[in-house]
C-alpha cells in the first residue's frame, strides 16, 4: 500500500506569452494568479491549477499542445460566463454518449480545456 498521499497537481501548459496567457486565464476564465517566477506562473481555480510557462522558462515543450479536463458542477452557466467575456468555446455545452455534458475552449495559444460534468442520463443509470 502506497505511503503517500496525493494533496492536488498542477497541469503545465506552455504557452507563447506568459503576460497575455494569465490575462487570458484571469480575466476571461476567472482563475486567481497564484504565483509568477520568471516567465512562469500559475493560475487556480478552486482546488484547479494550471501553470503557465513562458519561453525563457527552463521546461521547454511545444507552444500550445496541452490540454485539460476539469470536471465541475454547472458546465452551461460557466460556458455563459466565459462566452460573455470572449472564451473561444469550440462547441457549446452537449450531453454526449459517454456519460458527460461538457465543452471545451482554446487559450491563447490553442491549449485546450475542457469542462464537464456527467449528464443527466448517466447519473440516472
Amino acid at each position: 500500500m502506497p505511503t503517500m498521499k496525493p494533496q492536488g497537481s498542477a497541469t503545465t501548459f506552455h504557452v507563447s506569452n506568459l503576460d497575455i496567457s494569465l490575462k487570458y486565464y484571469t480575466e476571461i476564465l476567472g482563475f486567481s494568479e497564484r504565483f509568477r517566477f520568471g516567465d512562469y506562473g500559475g493560475v487556480e481555480y478552486g482546488e484547479i491549477q494550471i501553470h503557465l510557462s513562458g519561453p525563457a522558462a527552463t521546461n521547454k515543450k511545444a507552444v500550445g499542445q496541452g490540454s485539460i479536463y476539469i470536471f465541475c458542477d454547472d458546465v452551461d452557466a460557466y460556458h455563459a460566463e466565459v462566452q460573455a467575456k470572449g472564451a473561444k468555446i469550440q462547441a457549446p455545452p452537449k450531453n454526449y454518449d459517454y456519460g458527460m455534458r461538457d465543452f471545451v475552449i482554446e487559450d491563447p495559444d490553442t491549449n485546450l480545456i475542457g469542462f464537464g460534468q456527467e449528464s443527466a442520463a448517466s447519473v440516472s443509470r
